[in-house]
């Protein structure tokens, strides 16, 4: 018997839970308790405490009222068993994140650049200044001057040490920003329990031993408990195992529930037996030193979750806190026997998602130019050493004085700054903030479009989405139900009918077929508000009935009231593969047993033998009949668009005995059909608009349901996904299979082609089609571009999709927490809308980083031409080290900020998406680049060359070591930051628009650091002296230099007035990364989707290995997503990490339900991987989900 039910002795009530004193059993009892499983567990329990009721008893609670709720009573427990909750792991201190900011190699190599210039600066040989030396020590006016030797290499420090502080401000307030999310995600993360006999929902943080949870499918338990009583309960522990079969649970046999598992079949009523570190995850915390992060290579023998309030850290490493998912902790269980690790490798497939596009491109852009810089800086180096060492020792003919080599060093260490400082231009530090900026901005804006997001890299792979499959259920649809159509006695009423139509023994059935097979958490409350709508709570097509039990003029509850949970004899609970639930009671009057039954019309009918006519008597019902009803009555509901759900009973007399009820075949057959109900559940107003955008937008949208096909095709008319005239597919879930499947039953990605591209509505579909659609959708290569799936879910069979798309939406409200562990973002309001927003701020994400990229890159270009030329023809680069630094470093920080805070609009929604292969860099933008390099260029050589007689002032050229800053080199800095400053403003545009300045008052980021930025300017120039190489101009060169930085935006509006398709000689730059480009070689046999990203970078890193170890943007802008996106991809261990995000569901093969999809041999094909996905993981079929556990 599956609903296994604990006896209830009298004087077991709510007030137990007040008693002063000590509670009958310790922590560490309870501790040994759950460490025992299945027989021992029971036989321990009978031993020690004579049944769970005993142990109840000890803990001073009750079975059916639950506690009190008393505060003293809860902070008792509290003191004697723990609070359940596990410490988080400690943040880095400010002080680890500099030091972590110092490890950079490029600040390492101008640190000890800076360091020889200041130690030479100071020594000073005896006759060093004499004419013998040659030029290098004439023309130093003053004593004084030569003193400020050390002020260049002092303001190098300065420089290093300002960026360290701003790099490690950054990653602090970054930490602590997605710290504030996940307390955010803690709260929200509740749990059903009894308090004082009435349900309600805690946050799991307040859960206490000896509370009394209700459990329900897909929920994830988050505390050790003891089964009181369950229905048909199915859990699945592979999390702490490693094995993936379900187990069942009841009193009789393994009543053991253990944090971090999931429920994925039936419901029932628990006692809270340890939290916290006492509970099973909080001991393996402890072991590991709890929030401490071992990365050891160990063999994974097992994996063990953590309950939600410890999976909720932020995930530090590399000083960065990205990871803002509920962490789903993963440790080895070192129970584990060796074997059932190699079954457990041969069973399990875990999927490998293809990284972020963005990532990808950015890693490849990054090697680019830091290859671009290094050679660069090491051709000036070389170029100014030879010009020196010839001109003074070749053309002059000097000899190498003793007394002069710490001069000659000194230009060595002078030129060597330079090459560092080429290097520095070339490589565009601010790109990993302005994606991290950027990445971090939108994912708070997007939690108010009801968007929680969970795995940062998921919101911009968003604006790259080219495919969504969207669940139909409150997605679409309201998501509330009612009934407006009966058959009901051999009349089918348009709408509801009035109660005294119906013969009163017809109605009794039925209102009692309804109020006792739905779960007991299903229920109408009064409206919150008065004059609003009634509360549906709980599972939504139970409602419902609920509802059309009131219509009726009869209530539900008295019947709930006579008849409770407990006295539920057997309860067939709801699932993907059955389709329809059913309970039975044992007659009081010993009469045998009595069996409720509702699921989808098409299935609960097939297994109808008799049907209640208009007198309520049961007559024959044979299959024509069925047809017939089938044509008349069912067809025409969901042609309406409504769901049709069908009410039956069946009766099991005493004299045959007690029927098996393990066989269900032979249960559920020979029914009573009471009723067939249509359901209507509108489509949601905004949604048809929303669907129009994507279509706008260049995504398709199909819709992927459970409802039977007439409802699906009416519903995807009205919301605008079918268009009149136009040649789309609807297909069933099995004509969908005979499709795309050959004759082995294997998926055969060719057939798949053939269907998907025109497919637009997937209905009756299971949850293994779903996932046989994204996966195929994802590997097909029929388009030009691969395509990029987000998908919509909510139930614990939606997982494996949920899993495999680029971008998993899960339900915030209707979704499981299974569905939610799986999805990358979390739609709150589970509103289609919401959707759209998260594309939009996906492509805005997209351009931000294109619009800073631009800004940066005419920067880069300019200031590595200047100070190359300049250093090759003058000896000197007309750009000092430290203005450089200021330009590069600060400037690109603030620019980063500036630029990666547009808010979206609109108008992103009218292009096409990106796709996977379109360079990071286009024409338009490339024809922006090297257009304003042109101009930069120009000016900054006419000013350098001949800014002297411009001006009328002291040429700068050719300056011996140490002389005092010139006017006129003092113009050529000023004039490039305010050229910089002003193209800050073009690069607000990337698509050739004119109108640079629209919408700029939306952004008073933006605008506030280009007012910022030219106040520093202003206080560098007119104050900053020896240190920044400047001298204070006047007002006339001022505006000069204004003046040509405002021809910027003139010349901009030249460059956008070139059409690009003329230029055909521009080339692109940052595509992404090729399937054909991979080695086969490193085409690994498990891996389902190769990691190009991560490739591309291992190629990069020994590119830098043999040059300059490794280019700072390339850390950097990898690390800012490698460190903390994607943990994985600098460990290969670190799937154990006890920090990190969840294990796969561990999927079992399909049941004999599916047995029309044949079991695909495991070897076969990596395309086949849909043979994992379990049958039983129920509900994301969004078919009639008339579930005992509503899925809320």
């Amino acid at each position: 018997m599956a609903n296994n039910t604990a006896d209830h002795p009298p004087g077991n009530s709510v007030a137990d839970g007040n008693q002063e004193g000590d509670f009958g059993i310790t922590v560490i009892d309870l501790r040994d308790l759950m460490e025992l499983r299945s027989g021992e567990a029971v036989t321990k329990i009978a031993d020690s405490y004579g049944d769970v009721q005993g142990l109840c008893r000890r803990l001073k609670t009750s079975p059916i009222e639950g506690l009190s709720g008393n505060p003293v009573d809860l902070e008792k427990r509290h003191t004697a068993f723990g609070k359940n909750f596990i410490p988080p792991k400690q943040p880095k201190s400010f002080l680890a994140l500099v030091w972590e900011a110092l490890q950079d190699v490029t600040l390492i190599i101008l640190e000890i650049a800076a360091v020889i210039s200041l130690g030479l600066s100071f020594y000073h040989p005896p006759g060093g200044d004499s004419e013998l030396c040659g030029e290098t020590a004439s023309g130093v006016e003053d004593e004084g001057e030569a003193q400020a030797g050390w002020i260049e290499g002092a303001a190098i420090l300065f420089s290093v040490a300002i960026v360290v502080l701003v790099t490690a401000f950054n990653d602090w307030s970054k930490e602590k920003q997605f710290r504030g999310l996940q307390s955010r995600i803690e709260q929200e993360q509740k749990f059903t329990v009894i308090r004082k006999g009435q349900v309600i929902q805690i946050p799991v943080s307040e859960l206490v031993t000896g509370d009394i949870a209700q459990i329900k499918y897909g929920d994830l338990l988050p505390a050790d408990g003891i089964l009181i009583q369950g229905n048909d309960l199915k859990i699945d522990e592979s999390s702490l195992t490693g094995e993936s079969d379900q187990v069942r649970k009841s009193l009789e046999k393994d009543p053991m529930l253990l944090s971090g598992t999931h429920v994925m079949e039936g419901s029932g009523r628990m006692v809270v037996s340890a939290v916290g570190l006492n509970s099973q995850t909080g001991i393996i915390f402890t072991l590991l030193g709890a929030g401490d992060c071992d990365e050891e290579k160990k063999i994974k023998k097992g994996k063990k979750q953590g309950p939600p309030e410890n999976r909720n850290k932020a995930k530090t490493q590399d000083g960065i806190a990205l990871e803002i998912q509920p962490l789903k902790s993963e440790v080895e269980s070192e129970e584990k026997e060796p074997e059932v690790e190699v079954k457990q490798v041969k069973r399990v497939q875990i999927t490998k998602k293809e990284k972020s596009v963005l990532q990808g491109k950015l890693t490849k852009l990054a090697v680019l130019i830091g290859k671009a810089g290094l050679i660069m800086s090491a051709v000036t180096v070389i170029i100014l050493i030879l010009y020196f060492v010839i001109d003074t020792f070749g053309v002059q003919g000097r000899p190498w004085l003793k007394e002069c080599t710490p001069i000659y060093i000194q230009y060595f260490v002078k030129f060597f700054i330079i090459g560092v400082t080429v290097l520095v231009v070339a490589v565009p530090e601010g790109l990993p903030l302005a994606v991290t900026i950027s990445l971090a901005y939108s994912v708070k804006k997007m939690m108010k479009d009801n968007n929680l997001v969970r795995h940062l890299d998921a919101c911009e792979t968003m604006g790259n989405a080219t495919t969504i499959c969207s669940d139909k259920t409150g997605t679409l649809t309201m998501n509330r139900m009612t009934v407006v159509q009966a058959y009901l006695g051999d009349t089918h009423y348009k709408k509801v009918p009035e109660p005294d139509v119906i013969k009163p023994s017809t109605l009794e059935v039925l209102v009692n077929s309804i109020a006792i097979n739905s779960a007991y958490t299903t229920k109408i409350l009064s409206p919150e508000k008065e004059g609003g709508l009634p509360r549906h709570v709980g599972n939504k097509t139970e409602c419902s009935l609920l509802g059309f039990v009131l219509e009726l003029k009869r209530d539900y509850q008295p019947i709930r009231e006579e008849i409770p949970e407990e006295k539920l004899y057997k309860v067939y609970t709801f699932n993907s593969s059955r389709k329809s639930m059913s309970t039975v009671l044992k007659n009081t009057d010993g009469s045998g047993f009595r069996m409720y039954s509702k699921g989808a019309s098409e299935i609960v009918l097939r297994k109808c033998s008799r049907i209640l006519d208009t007198n309520g008597e049961p007559r024959i019902f044979k299959p024509k009949d069925r047809d017939e009803m089938v044509k008349v009555v069912i067809e025409p509901m969901a042609c309406d668009g409504l769901r049709t759900i069908c009410v039956a009973y069946r009766d099991f007399p005493a004299e045959a005995g007690e029927p098996d009820w393990d066989n269900e075949a032979d249960i559920l057959n020979e029914l009573t059909c009471i009723c067939v109900v249509g359901i209507e559940d509108p489509v949601r107003p905004e949604v048809p608009d929303a669907i129009l955008k994507c279509q706008r937008a260049g995504i398709t949208v199909r819709m992927v349901t459970g409802d039977n096909i007439n409802t699906a095709r009416a519903i995807a008319t009205k919301c605008g996904i079918l268009l009149p005239g136009e040649d789309f597919l609807c297909l069933e879930g099995k004509e969908f299979n005979q499709l795309i499947r050959n004759d082995q039953g294997e998926v055969e990605q060719e057939r798949l082609d053939k269907v998907w591209p025109n497919l637009r509505v997937l209905a009756r579909s299971s949850p293994t089609d779903k996932h046989t659609l994204v996966k195929g959708i994802m590997d097909s290569t029929v388009l030009e571009t691969r395509q990029v799936v987000a998908v919509t879910g909510d139930g614990t069979n939606d997982g494996p999709a949920l899993k495999k798309a680029d971008v998993g939406f899960a339900m915030g409200i209707a979704g499981t927490d299974v569905a939610k562990e799986a999805s990358d973002i979390i739609l709150t309001d589970d509103n289609f809308t919401s959707i759209v927003k998260a594309v939009m701020w996906g492509r805005n994400v997209y351009d931000s980083i294109s619009k800073f990229l631009q800004f940066q890159l005419t920067v880069n270009v300019v200031a590595v031409i200047v100070a190359f030329t300049g250093a090759c023809i003058t000896q000197d680069s007309p750009l000092k080290a430290v203005q450089m630094l200021w330009v590069n470093l600060i400037m690109d920080t603030l620019a980063s900020l500036a630029l990666a805070t547009e808010p979206p609009t609109e108008s992103l929604l009218l292009r096409k998406p990106y796709g996977r292969n379109k360079p990071l860099i286009s024409r338009t933008m490339m024809k922006n680049i090297l257009g304003h390099a042109v101009y930069q260029l120009t000016i900054i050589f006419t000013l350098l060359f001949a800014g002297e007689n411009i001006f009328n002032i002291d040429s700068g050229r050719n300056a011996p070591l140490h002389s005092p800053p010139s006017e006129h080199y003092t113009i050529v800095f000023n004039v490039f930051v305010m050229m910089q400053l002003f193209n800050e403003i073009n690069a607000r545009k990337i698509h050739g628009e004119r109108n640079v300045f629209e919408a700029i008052y939306r952004n008073p980021i933006f605008c506030s650091v280009v007012l910022g930025t030219f106040v520093l300017q202003i206080v560098i120039v007119q104050f900053g002296g020896k240190p920044f190489s400047c001298t204070a101009l006047t007002i006339d060169q001022w505006l000069w230099c204004v003046f040509i930085g405002v021809g910027e935006l003139l010349w901009g509006q030249l460059i956008s007035a070139i059409p690009t398709h003329h230029l055909k000689f521009l080339k692109e730059a940052g595509h992404g990364t090729h399937k054909e480009d991979v080695p086969e070689n490193e085409m690994n046999e498990g891996d389902d989707e190769i990691d190009h990203a991560e490739m591309e970078l291992r190629r990069g890193q020994v590119l830098w290995f043999r040059g300059l170890n490794r280019i700072q943007t390339q850390i950097k802008v990898v690390n800012a997503f490698r460190s903390s996106l994607y943990p994985g991809l600098e460990n290969r261990e670190s799937k154990n990490s006890i920090h990190n995000f969840m294990a796969h569901p561990e999927f079992v093969p399909l049941s004999e339900e599916e047995a029309r999809i044949p079991d695909i041999d495991e070897s076969s094909s990596d395309e086949m991987e849909i043979q994992h996905i379990p049958s039983s993981f129920s509900g994301g079929a969004e078919a009639p989900d008339v579930s005992h556990e509503a899925s809320c």
